[in-house]
């Protein structure tokens, strides 16, 4: 079944006895050329292990198994979590993917529709992953964009930080709002994220734990968001001005600051 055409998908939902469902986000794809897009921009291979999450009729996990490649479906809607399509290469949970504990599947590329209410929670827990290669995701386009910004350039924000920090962004391509059923109020674009941590940094934790401060009072300079650090003395060492706001900080130059306050 071709479950991206409208007639057909709204068929399979009737036979369901369901509608999608606002409070989870769910939009499904009804074009075909957009799911040929994604598989193509994850370069899915039979040999990888793909991890889908939120599949929902299962449009996108069809073109995912037509790879060869191991699909595991992870889907919080009970009813279409046991309707998925029986197949040798796909395994399905019945869960939530935000509990779901993703670091004991081996070696995965992530490649799905996320449910955007939960863009940024889900990404905080599956990037940091030692066992993800890279991460195929569709999300507003709005967010896409700023989370691929090059982040010596300005306006970013921290989680586009966080990002740049374990992997390397990039913007795939945009989609539109006729491309789903039912249609969402925004426009979607599909980016990718491979794992790429190129940023040695002494303490983890406390890089983190800085960067988000200074963001939380984004509009402060960082000398007055983290007062009880001598930043003044790191900033003017990493060759920065003293009166430099968080934006004005590349990735490098936030794990120098860092590394010079451990």
């Amino acid at each position: 079944m071709s479950r991206f055409r409208p007639s057909e998908l709204q068929g399979y939902l009737r036979s369901l006895g369901v509608k999608p469902a606002k409070g989870l986000s769910q939009n499904f794809l009804i074009d075909g050329n957009i799911l040929d897009k994604i598989v193509a921009l994850a370069e899915v291979t039979k040999d990888d292990t793909v991890v889908e999450i939120g599949p929902g009729p299962g449009a996108l996990t069809e073109r995912l198994l037509e790879t060869g490649c191991k699909v595991i479906a992870v889907e919080l809607d009970s009813v279409f979590a046991n309707a998925l399509t029986c197949h040798p290469q796909l395994t399905v949970h019945n869960a939530d993917a935000l509990k779901f504990d993703f670091s004991a599947l081996g070696k995965v590329k992530v490649v799905a529709n996320l449910p955007y209410a939960i863009t940024t929670e889900l990404l905080q827990k599956i990037i940091p992953l030692d066992n993800l290669v890279s991460a195929t995701v569709m999300v507003q386009d709005e967010v896409a964009r700023r989370l691929c910004f090059d982040c010596s350039a300005k306006d970013y924000v921290a989680f586009t930080l966080f990002l740049h920090y374990y992997c390397k962004p990039k913007y795939g391509f945009s989609v539109s709002p006729s491309c789903f059923y039912p249609a969402p109020r925004v426009t979607s674009a599909v980016m990718r994220l491979d794992k790429e941590k190129r940023f040695p940094v002494a303490d983890e934790k406390q890089f983190f734990a800085l960067v988000y401060e200074a963001f939380s009072h984004k509009r402060k300079m960082i000398k007055a968001s983290l007062k009880e650090y001598p930043i003044e003395k790191a900033l003017i060492a990493i060759g920065k001005a003293p009166t430099s706001r968080p934006e004005d900080l590349s990735v490098q130059e936030w794990v120098g600051v860092a590394n010079l306050l451990n």
